[in-house]
């Protein structure tokens, strides 16, 4: 009986230690994944940039940078699999894993459509633009663009920092983040539709306008003018950059 007691508490030891091992390389593979699909998110803008005369797509609509809007633009150059629902929807079902949702984002499977990326409002706004944007201006649900209501295409030779301007990244700190809850740019949106408090905790994985995808802490970025680190407000606009 002791020596059975005793291969129980070994087993549990050793339980105890490796299962932390597990869930941390669980995480790591999930997150490679997630940078897979925005090495190939970016592949698709640089092909629909070469097509466009050096254009980013810029359909007129303020609130292209929501994942479920930007991707129509690029349907034809994503992979396989990415595909449009006969009611007009975006079809998740069947095809190849979807490379608009990262493995490790549980809060957009169910939202926005399936996506967890979104695309920088400063590749279809001029930087005078961006400069004059509120966070409210960015949330669709506000339907409040203000001075972004018109839209202009910005080209690729308007990039001064293109291996530090993000182009695509994550909508949550699906990777890194601090408590129970993956926060987003704005965290927990105050009365005022300011930035929440943990705003610079965690981290997140872009894909920069050269098509190399990281993954990027939060205290690394460039702030913006509301003291977060949102590649939607980034000073500068398309020539400014995103990591400090």
């Amino acid at each position: 009986m002791i020596e059975l007691l005793i291969v129980i508490a070994i087993i549990a030891i050793l339980a105890a230690i490796l299962f932390p091992v597990f869930s941390r390389a669980r995480e790591q593979s999930r997150k490679t994944v997630c940078l897979s699909n925005l090495h190939q998110i970016g592949l698709a803008f640089a092909s629909y940039v070469q097509d466009y005369d050096s254009s980013y797509p810029n359909n007129g609509d303020p609130y292209l940078w929501v994942g479920a809007r930007f991707r129509w633009p690029l349907m034809s150059y994503l992979a396989a699999g990415q595909k449009e629902a006969t009611d007009g929807s975006f079809n998740k079902t069947g095809g190849t894993p979807s490379i608009l949702l990262c493995p490790s984002d549980s809060i957009s499977a169910a939202t926005f459509d399936g996506t967890s990326y979104g695309y920088s409002t400063c590749f279809y706004h001029t930087p005078a633009v961006v400069a004059s944007l509120t966070i409210a201006n960015l949330i669709p649900a506000v339907a409040n663009p203000g001075a972004g209501a018109v839209c202009v295409t910005q080209i690729e030779s308007a990039l001064n920092n293109p291996a530090t301007k993000a182009l695509v990244g994550e909508y949550y700190n699906s990777h890194s983040f601090a408590g129970s809850t993956p926060i987003g740019y704005w965290g927990t949106l105050t009365a005022s539709l300011g930035p929440g408090p943990d705003r610079w905790t965690g981290g997140r994985n872009y894909v920069f306008a050269d098509c190399h995808a990281k993954f990027t802490f939060a205290g690394s970025m460039t702030p913006s003018a509301y003291d977060c680190p949102d590649m939607q407000l980034t000073p500068g606009g398309i020539g400014g950059s995103d990591l400090r």
